[in-house]
């Protein structure tokens, strides 16, 4: 079953740095080229995936500039649920990324009114539920950005949260272009070094930090299993069995994230 995991997440088991920055950069430049839009809109949370899928848009944009008209750009948008933890991260994150515009959010207003008429009709949302709300709402509004700026949404969605389905399906895992993919977690921190990220940034623990009784609760924690672990599994080398069982466990019970909606012909 790793094998099979395996050639699908893409992930090599060692990579070229610059390589992988490069045909990255030229991924999301002909991506905007085909699309006939002038802009990515990307949210930014202040974690180690948000800031390296910027860094590399903002790179893009910048390549495609000089080499003609001035027109395309980055939209980075922060995405808060009333104030944010890390929110120091999310500024060190805008600086290192340096967008071309950056657009603030707040979900918390939508998120709450969701809920709470819900509850007004006798529908119980649960803290994770909620969470859930919290990321599509987020994706709600990076569309609604889209639209107005022509532009594409950028998703982050990397092969160790690809493999684990650590993500909100039609929430962080909707987007038009996911440019990390094919990476594991250690092979993106990679990518961030050498493009002279901030230190704190990659190496500060992986959160989705959707639930607001457990905030900030760590990915590890979540999924049962480390990011280094998974990242070997990815890269073909052998785990415990114990942390296989429970990546290969979430392979299958995530499995309806990653593929199309159900129809009668599939």
């Amino acid at each position: 079953m790793q094998t099979k995991i395996c050639q699908e997440m893409k992930v090599s088991p060692t990579i070229d740095v610059s390589w992988e920055i490069e045909r990255r950069i030229d991924f999301i430049k002909q991506c905007l080229i085909n699309s006939g839009l002038t802009s990515l809109v990307l949210g930014i949370s202040g974690g180690q995936d948000s800031t390296l899928a910027g860094r590399l848009c903002q790179l893009a944009v910048e390549g495609l500039n000089q080499q003609g008209e001035e027109k395309y750009k980055l939209v980075a948008v922060r995405l808060p649920y009333k104030i944010q933890i890390d929110e120091l991260d999310c500024q060190d994150a805008l600086a290192f990324i340096d967008p071309d515009q950056i657009i603030t959010y707040n979900i918390s207003e939508v998120v709450d009114s969701h809920v709470n008429q819900l509850a007004a009709m006798g529908i119980t949302i649960s803290d994770f539920h909620k969470g859930n709300i919290k990321a599509r709402e987020r994706m709600v509004a990076q569309y609604a950005i889209a639209a107005a700026e022509h532009g594409l949404v950028v998703g982050t969605d990397h092969s160790a949260e690809a493999i684990t389905g650590f993500y909100t399906k039609f929430g962080d895992g909707a987007a038009d272009i996911a440019p990390l993919f094919g990476l594991n977690k250690r092979q993106g921190k990679m990518l961030l070094q050498h493009l002279g990220c901030p230190k704190h940034l990659y190496l500060k623990v992986p959160t989705a930090d959707l639930e607001d009784d457990q905030p900030a609760l760590a990915d590890e924690v979540a999924l049962g299993v480390t990011y280094n672990q998974i990242d070997d599994y990815l890269e073909g080398k052998q785990v415990e069995n114990c942390a296989s069982d429970i990546i290969e466990s979430h392979y299958r019970k995530s499995s309806h994230k990653r593929n199309p909606v159900k129809t009668i012909y599939h």
